[in-house]
């Protein structure tokens, strides 16, 4: 298997998320990753688990749509190369579908492959800091050896755009976090205006205030942040 350098280069600038378009996201680099390995490695098709935390669902791109159906199905149950590698972090070398070792462990995983026309699979670990945080699968036919080199260059494909991965991540966690700190304080902003507004009507302390807006809220089943708005509004008048 040889690889034109320039070419290779580019496909690393672009797991990179070079290319001048911006920030690519988690998305758009599963979906590069998969793309670029299955086109580089010449295999029946690539797919990509991506769960960088335990409380995080995992994320699944795929070459085509009936493998990202299989790969979906193989994460939730817990089967297949792809969860074998996730779990272990080690490599996993080609393996027969067909024989009695992949029929054993992965019951379900191994005839679905065998029917989109998958004789061997590979998974290859995602390396984040402190462990594994997803896996590459390659699925091939009978034409490609899953040798040393194309694993070899696999893992490299993957050990690359795993730093990207978790940069984009993180950023997309630090954006929710944001957006969520931002909410909290315009939801904390109106309730005290709508507390402001009813001292000033009613003659009631802040304390006071509070209790008659989370009663009207609770009493019509309404989100205390939108009765605090009508109050504010002068469209309501909880007293």
């Amino acid at each position: 298997m040889t690889t034109a350098p320039h070419h290779l280069a580019s496909v690393f600038v672009e797991l990179a998320g070079g290319g001048g378009q911006g920030p690519p996201g988690v998305p758009t680099l599963l979906n590069r990753l998969t793309d670029r390995s299955k086109e580089l490695l010449a295999v029946r098709a690539t797919a990509v688990t991506f769960s960088p935390g335990t409380r995080d669902a995992p994320r699944v791109a795929a070459s085509d749509t009936a493998v990202r159906r299989l790969e979906t199905d193989a994460v939730a149950w817990g089967e297949g190369p792809g969860p074998a590698c996730r779990r272990t972090g080690r490599p996993l070398g080609g393996t027969a579908l067909s024989g009695a070792v992949a029929r054993q462990r992965w019951p379900r995983y191994a005839p679905r492959a065998l029917a989109l026309g998958c004789t061997h699979a590979a998974a290859l670990p995602i390396r984040g800091h402190t462990g594994p945080v997803g896996a590459l699968v390659l699925l091939a036919t009978r034409r490609t050896a899953l040798t040393g080199d194309l694993l070899a260059l696999g893992q490299s494909l993957a050990d690359f755009a795993a730093v990207t991965l978790l940069r984009e991540h993180e950023v997309e966690a630090s954006r929710t976090l944001a957006a969520q700190l931002e909410h909290a304080l315009t939801t904390r902003v109106v309730i005290e205006q709508a507390k402001g507004a009813l001292t000033a009507r009613h003659d009631l302390s802040p304390d006071a205030a509070f209790t008659v807006l989370r009663g009207y809220a609770r009493s019509h089943r309404r989100l205390l942040t939108d009765v605090a708005r009508e109050v504010v509004e002068g469209r309501l008048d909880p007293k």
